[in-house]
């Protein structure tokens, strides 16, 4: 039987977005009364944005299953805005906190106790629209890399794919044979249940439905906008245009003479009939002119007062600045706009951006007091014609009124889209375009009446040669910048240069790996250990989350990438083994971008000659930008900024991009999704100063601790086809393997695990003894080895702040003191 979309599920996940939205609204109310003030105590400030940081966390987890599961679609379109808003702003607490405690790692055990938490619910969700959206897109692109790899028979992955691709056929028609014959069980016999299934394929026609209720939302986007302009679009013009003939003749009733028509700049006539209340208008006149002639009488009042007393004003600037510099003050969000408006659509207090954009032109001090007095005339003759300025109030409170809240929709079963709204969205879209047709005429007719009636002669603007000047140094400053950034490919094409890349090798396929695969468990001594002043190595689980954060949600949304704090580069760094290079394939699968990979070992030989390198990477990054989200992968990067190059490699030139990466990173721009990722285990090779200049972030993948390694051994053991039983000790194993990395485990336990031993495992279970032996002979990663990563840490601009503040800042006091002494005893000198 074919599953179906219950009306239940529509109403759950309803439920579900509503109690989220109110919490979101909650928390927005509750931030501005905390932030405002400014703080100085350390401890509190962090149990704050970490308070925030969390409940922010559970909105998006929240939010961002609903809208995976959502139908209809403009519902879709306003959670997608709150999804977005709410993840910047997450960004935007983690940089405050990295800023307030100088680390990349954070540990919440004391505040998750306060919340009843379990650290499981502070993990953070990939949201699924970052494939889903460009599923097509992505699976053309592997296609034509499989096709280029191909034809090209140059690729050794491929081969070793191939292999790969046989061996797992093979096995699965032995697999099949046994089961034929009765030797194995059916497939699904112990693993899958009935109700995962119809849970899957209920799924699968959730997504169908999605996709067909927005392809339906789009077409209505067009129809029903034609039929408006149709049926419409005469009335609304003949109404805009005999709105604004009589706030010409009122104004000049009233004044002798006809107003100026609003600029462009302006917003036109939208400016005219804004929906502001006419005392609120004169209002703010007398307010912004009662400030304005305050303001003149403080700047005299100091004038007067500054010859004599400058010297203790100096002293007293001074003295403030300082304790300004000790009370910390959260930084402007970027994001708390777009969730509270979304937040006002949702509860049916939005406004028209048009209105926004008459009401902050009115409100902002800049304006002169004769701009004021034109809206005043405005004013009064929307006072004298009330019955038009109500209909079009009206109009403008109905339009923009999108109530969710408490909107009925027992007519929608199938939460399909709402033609109403759309004809409130069009119909403003279509006045704003006639609006500006009508803006055209009337302000030729407004010049008309003027010479007509006043009398009064167009006079030539003489300001219109100093703007020619301008724009001619402009037109010589955009010449200089377009011989800069000339094109040395202008004449081919993405295709040739995209097949041009994968043939040298500099595009690769990254290899299918999910972030989850990742296995680690969280650091519940991480606050313990601070308290303590022990600065605890991070556990896996930070580095994930770290991942996720700097590199793949920037790059899986355009909206969050171009708003929150940049991260342009990303360091890994750690002893070999702990995964780096599977984190670098995971931010390109959870966000289907390119993998370009720039490694010193990958680049030799390749393009030789400074035009050369110039001309690999202008194609690379010109393919990076067109077919973004792009990762630019540069493993073993201690070798581009190598000390002293070793003889062995001085025939590579592995140095090749060590002046090139910064001036890249300056080229990139915040819509350009480009995350440079360096892996290295050798990070001690490198000159520490030019390292840190080119990567932005820096993080230290550790090798596991006791809890990431129980539960690997456990993970990998299952995975691999091995049955866990009283028998297998895994604390023993996890104690045991003290010091060695996820790599190790993962070849341990596929080399005991063959396919012999796991049909004997009904007669012998699995025992710790086994796995023990296989890594005996194994080399782990010693405690010096790890010191020696936190030593090289320490000495990174983060970790000498972070070193400063643990020790409570002491020697920043003693070079200030030192620097006074050197000024007084010069100013000493000077005086003798």
């Amino acid at each position: 039987m074919m599953p179906s979309l219950s009306t239940e599920e529509n109403r759950m996940y309803n439920k579900m977005w509503h109690q989220t939205q109110e919490a979101l609204s909650a928390l927005l109310d509750k931030e501005p009364q905390k932030m405002i003030e400014p703080q100085r105590n350390q401890v509190f400030i962090f149990q704050t944005l970490a308070t925030f940081y969390i409940k922010y966390v559970q909105i998006f987890r929240n939010l961002e299953n609903v809208y995976d599961q959502i139908v209809h679609p403009q519902k879709r379109i306003l959670i997608r805005k709150v999804l977005d808003g709410v993840m910047g702003r997450i960004l935007e607490l983690k940089n405050e906190m990295v800023e307030l405690e100088l680390t990349e790692f954070h540990y919440f055990d004391d505040i998750l106790q306060d919340l009843k938490l379990a650290p499981q619910q502070l993990d953070i969700p990939i949201p699924k629209y970052f494939l889903k959206e460009k599923l097509e897109v992505i699976k053309g692109r592997e296609k034509i890399l499989a096709q280029i790899l191909a034809d090209s028979g140059i690729d050794t992955s491929d081969m070793v794919w191939r292999r790969f691709h046989q061996y797992k056929e093979t096995e699965k028609l032995r697999e099949e044979e046994m089961i034929f014959l009765g030797m194995n069980p059916p497939p699904l016999f112990n693993e899958v249940s009935a109700t995962v299934i119809q849970a899957e394929k209920v799924d699968c026609l959730r997504n169908e439905v999605q996709i067909k209720h927005e392809e339906d939302y789009r077409e209505a986007l067009v129809t029903i906008k034609n039929d408006l302009k149709l049926i419409e679009g005469l009335d609304i013009k003949e109404n805009l245009q005999d709105q604004i003939r009589h706030w010409f003749i009122e104004c000049r009733n009233l004044t002798g003479t006809f107003p100026d028509y609003p600029d462009i700049e302006e917003g036109g006539s939208a400016i005219i009939f804004s929906n502001k209340t006419i005392q609120q208008v004169i209002e703010d006149i007398i307010a912004n002119q009662e400030e304005e002639e305050k303001n003149e009488k403080k700047k005299k009042k100091k004038k007067e007062k500054q010859p004599k007393k400058a010297k203790k004003q100096k002293k007293g600037t001074k003295e403030k600045n300082k304790e300004e510099d000790e009370k910390w003050k959260m930084s402007p969000s970027l994001f708390l706009p777009a969730m509270k408006e979304g937040c006002n659509a949702y509860r049916g207090t939005g406004r028209s951006p048009a209105v926004i954009q008459a009401q902050e032109s009115i409100n902002s001090s800049t304006v002169q007091s004769s701009h004021y007095q034109k809206h005043l005339f405005t004013c009064i003759f929307l006072q004298q014609t009330f019955s038009i300025s109500r209909v079009s109030g009206a109009v403008l409170a109905r339009r923009y009124k999108e109530i969710w809240m408490k909107k009925d929709e027992s007519w929608n079963f199938s939460q399909d889209y709402d033609p109403e709204l759309i004809r409130e969205e069009k119909r403003k879209e279509l006045e704003s375009e006639i609006r500006i047709q009508v803006d055209e005429l009337m302000r030729q007719e407004l010049k008309n009446l003027k010479l007509a009636v006043d009398r009064e002669r167009e006079r030539p603007v003489k300001a219109g040669k100093k703007k020619d000047k301008k724009k001619g140094k402009k037109g010589k400053k955009k010449e200089k910048k377009a011989k800069k950034d000339k094109d040395l490919t202008a004449d081919r094409t993405i295709e040739s240069l995209y097949k041009e890349l994968v043939e040298e090798g500099l595009l690769i396929q990254a290899l299918k790996v999910n972030l989850s695969d990742y296995i680690g468990d969280y650091s519940y001594l991480g606050t313990t250990l601070r308290q303590v002043s022990i600065e605890p190595m991070p556990s896996l689980l930070d580095v994930r989350q770290l991942i996720t954060l700097y590199g793949i949600w920037p790059l899986g949304s355009a909206a969050v990438h171009e708003k929150a704090p940049l991260v342009k580069s990303l360091l890994l760094a750690g002893p070999s083994g702990v995964g780096k290079k599977m984190l670098v394939h995971a931010i390109c699968t959870e966000t289907g971008a390119n993998l370009f990979n720039l490694s010193s070992s990958n680049i030799a030989g390749k393009y030789p000659g400074k035009n050369g390198l110039q001309m690999m990477l202008h194609a690379v990054f010109k393919v990076a930008r067109q077919l973004q989200p792009s990762v630019v992968w540069i493993e073993d990067t201690e070798k581009t900024f190598y000390k002293k190059v070793p003889n062995a490699e001085k025939m590579n030139e592995p140095k090749r991009l060590k002046k090139h990466l910064p001036q890249i990173l300056k080229l990139l721009k915040p819509d350009d999704r480009i995350l440079i990722v360096g892996t290295t285990r050798r990070p001690f090779d490198a000159e520490l100063q030019s390292f840190c200049k080119v990567y932005q972030k820096i993080i230290l993948v550790p090798r596991p601790d006791y809890a990431s390694r129980y539960v690997l051994w456990k993970q990998i053991i299952e995975r691999n086809g091995g049955v866990l039983t009283s028998a297998l000790n895994v604390s023993c194993l996890a104690k045991v393997t003290d010091g060695f990395t996820q790599g190790h485990i993962v070849e341990v336990v596929k080399g005991v695990l063959t396919d012999q031993r796991i049909r004997r495992q009904i007669h012998k279970p699995l025992t710790a003894v086994e796995f023990i032996m296989a890594i005996a002979s194994m080399n782990p990663v010693y405690k010096e080895e790890e010191e020696s990563f936190k030593n090289w840490y320490a000495k990174t601009p983060l970790g000498k702040k972070r070193a400063l503040a643990i020790t409570g800042g002491s020697t920043e006091k003693a070079k200030d003191k030192g620097k006074r002494k050197e000024k007084k005893e010069k100013k000493a000198t000077k005086k003798k």
